[in-house]
């Protein structure tokens, strides 16, 4: 079995314009996060079993765009394994606020960026 997409994030230089925007194209709510500044927690109404999403500014030059986070059993491992498999870390393995895991994410071969949830 595979592991699961578990959230995507949509990052702008211009993350309330980014946010009205996909609100207003298909009908989702946006609710601010206080935990992070300018960043906004995504419902697509989808309901319970839904991927998880957010909207917020970019953290670096370029990164503007749309990924996917996927949900592992061991973050350290999988980093190392994506570098294995030609990847490149992006963003070594942070701790998310509140006790929501740890993240890290790698370019894949193509330059894709791919987060890593755990």
């Amino acid at each position: 079995m595979g592991q699961p997409v578990a959230y995507f994030e949509i990052t702008s230089a211009a993350p309330e314009k980014i946010r009205d925007f996909y609100t207003a194209l298909f009908g989702w709510t946006a609710h601010a996060d206080p935990s992070m500044e300018g960043y906004a927690m995504v419902d697509t109404g989808a309901g319970p079993d839904a991927i998880g999403g957010g909207i917020g500014p970019s953290q670096a030059p370029g990164d503007t765009g749309v990924k996917i986070y996927v949900r592992v059993d061991d973050l350290d491992k999988e980093l190392a394994r994506a570098g294995e498999l030609g990847a490149d870390t992006l963003a070594p393995p942070m701790d998310l606020p509140e006790g929501y895991g740890r993240i890290a994410v790698v370019a894949d071969p193509d330059g894709n960026p791919v987060g890593l949830w755990a």
